[in-house]
């Protein structure tokens, strides 16, 4: 590593056991923990490599809820997509992830990110310069001690949009998971990092055949939230989206560009674009109306994308 000696799991090792395609959800943590566990282990039985979910402000605690899933499932592994680096100090966090390795053999991987300026001042702490806090919170966090019982080093991703928190990632992390992107972010992505870190982006889907109603029920249920955060727009920019795709909900091109709508075929298409790219692992995020889980749609695209 660059200046630390910073210890974490062989990404190649980490890209082996979370598999090609695995799925991330937003949702679920508004769900009881009974509704939880069940939808957990259901996305194990299809065959699904890894189970990612978000923290916000209001939302279930991020190492809690992991808890939660890994205890509810065998194989799979459970990913936090992010857990916020101003929630918790670094103290907490890297005794939160060693406690969940050794718990669960391996299966938890924690996805580190600086969030956006809204859910961090919303906690009351001021955001600014997520890059110099993200170096300074990976310091803190290998300089904690940790005296439980140790299997192995807990494994960890940064979440990064930008080249610079990509470069980060590559020298302090074990990769990258990156969100509301396209396969030309994930190429770009690949670039910077070569070819051993683990790149796990997520990856939008929705099974809708119908261009007017799956645009539609895309801005409504998804792109209009992300386009009011800064940090998401500017990384459109920099792929080459300008002041129009931003308006009314995002542009045909922008949604069609961040969402894989379609039938099964059109969304396996997208998932290979991303591989292709370089991606290891590929997190699908159903997109449905109404709050709801889209495990039908989860269902639909298994056997298409999942190797047996």
């Amino acid at each position: 590593m660059a200046q630390h000696d910073t210890p974490v799991q062989d990404p190649r090792a980490i890209a082996a056991r979370l598999g090609r395609v695995g799925v991330w959800h937003g949702g679920i943590g508004r769900l009881s923990a009974a509704a939880e566990r069940e939808f957990a282990a259901e996305v194990e039985r299809l065959g699904y490599g890894a189970l990612w979910f978000g923290e916000a402000q209001a939302t279930k605690e991020a190492f809690a809820h992991a808890g939660l899933l890994l205890a509810a499932t065998e194989r799979l592994t459970v990913a936090t997509g992010i857990a916020n680096i101003w929630a918790r100090d670094a103290t907490a966090m890297n005794a939160g992830a060693h406690t969940l390795a050794e718990a669960y053999d391996g299966r938890f991987l924690l996805g580190l990110g600086a969030s956006h300026a809204p859910q961090v001042n919303g906690r009351g702490h001021a955001y600014a310069k997520p890059l110099a806090a993200m170096r300074s919170y990976l310091d803190a966090m290998d300089e904690a001690t940790y005296e439980g019982p140790v299997a192995t080093p807990p494994a960890r991703v940064l979440a990064a949009l930008g080249p610079k928190m990509v470069e980060l990632a590559g020298e302090r992390a074990a990769g990258v998971h990156s969100y509301f992107v396209t396969p030309e972010h994930t190429a770009g992505a690949r670039e910077i990092l070569g070819g051993t870190p683990l790149l796990a982006p997520e990856q939008a889907v929705l099974l809708e055949t119908d261009p007017a109603t799956a645009r539609a029920l895309i801005r409504e249920h998804h792109l209009g939230f992300y386009l009011a955060l800064p940090n998401y727009v500017n990384s459109l920019r920099r792929l080459g989206f300008e002041d129009d795709d931003f308006l009314d909900g995002g542009s045909d091109r922008l949604v069609d560009a961040i969402v894989a709508w379609g039938d099964v075929d059109a969304i396996r298409r997208r998932v290979r674009e991303h591989h292709d790219a370089g991606a290891d692992h590929v997190a699908l995020q159903p997109i449905v109306a109404d709050r709801g889980l889209g495990i039908d749609q989860l269902r639909e695209l298994a056997p298409a994308l999942l190797e047996r």
